[in-house]
């Protein structure tokens, strides 16, 4: 499982919405992986034990797999709004965002501390939800030393269900943050999802994305065996991966006129080591949708 913070080298991006032209070994290995599929039978345990998986893997690697995500205010300015804007009273109106799959918090904890340093102190004009499908990973935000109930609520809910209304109010919340989450979904769930983000969304919020995109590396290289659906594979440690298409993203998103997409392609990173030997070709898929 990597994320586009596990190797180190200078980032040389290119912003595509064209798909990746495969080579004829590429589509060797792709038609490999249908040789052998994921039993039926399987797939539906590893959907039914989901939770208990990711709540295993938090336990094996508690806060040290994935790096704190410091690019996300440079990919997303709209991150670091300390804009102060008064509310009816004439007192400082609070905005809201969510963290949804937050993990051990590698996302909302930098911000806080950029956003501190930025405003030379502490910044009170946003308050910070975060969710996560495993309990472990949120005893984990709750246990760090910047967690602060006056402007963070850490929650654990299964955000393909209503459970999340429940914590935070109707079209209250000016951005959510999609890091890397979706993809663990099962695509049946996708638009439960997108419908729930909605509801939650004040209209012209937004919701920042990024996430595995079609004919990355990783999903190259799965072996016959690992393969549940199309794009859609099972890891080692039962977790599992969607490999997202820019056109099937935007479809998604934009269902009933719900979003309309800022942006939205692919981001291609070839990331070199040289001293430990590595040149890894990356794809992703980066998005901004607003509510309509």
């Amino acid at each position: 499982m990597e994320s586009d913070q596990d190797l180190v080298g200078p980032p040389k991006d290119i912003f595509t919405t064209a798909d990746k032209s495969l080579t004829d070994e590429e589509k060797c290995r792709l038609e490999a992986q249908n040789s052998r599929m994921v039993p039926e039978f399987k797939a539906k345990k590893l959907e039914e034990q989901a939770q208990r998986h990711w709540d295993i893997f938090y336990k094996r690697n508690e806060t040290h797999f994935f790096k704190d995500r410091r690019w996300t205010t440079r990919e997303f300015e709209e991150l670091l709004d300390i804009t102060h804007e008064k509310n009816q009273e004439g007192g400082e109106k609070q905005r809201r965002l969510l963290e949804a799959g937050c993990g051990v918090g590698n996302l909302i904890f930098p911000l806080i501390e950029e956003k501190e340093e930025r405003s030379s102190g502490s910044n009170t004009s946003w308050f910070y939800y975060a969710c996560d499908f495993s309990p472990r990973a949120i005893e984990f935000v709750c246990s760090n030393p910047l967690y602060d109930e006056r402007r963070i609520k850490a929650f654990q809910c299964d955000i393909t269900t209503d459970q999340i209304h429940a914590h935070i109010s109707a079209s209250s919340l000016d951005i959510v943050t999609m890091i890397f989450v979706l993809s663990a979904i099962h695509p049946e769930k996708f638009s439960a999802v997108v419908e729930n983000m909605y509801r939650l969304l004040k209209p012209g919020g937004v919701i920042l994305f990024r996430d595995y995109g079609r004919y990355d590396m990783a999903q190259l290289r799965f072996k016959p065996g690992n393969k549940i659906a199309e794009n859609f594979y099972m890891r080692q440690d039962g977790t599992r991966s969607y490999f997202f298409a820019e056109k099937e993203l935007a479809a998604l998103f934009t269902h009933s006129d719900r979003f309309e997409i800022i942006e939205n392609s692919y981001v291609h990173r070839r990331t070199l080591n040289i001293k430990e030997g590595i040149d890894v070709p990356r794809i992703f898929l980066q998005s901004k949708l607003r509510k309509r």
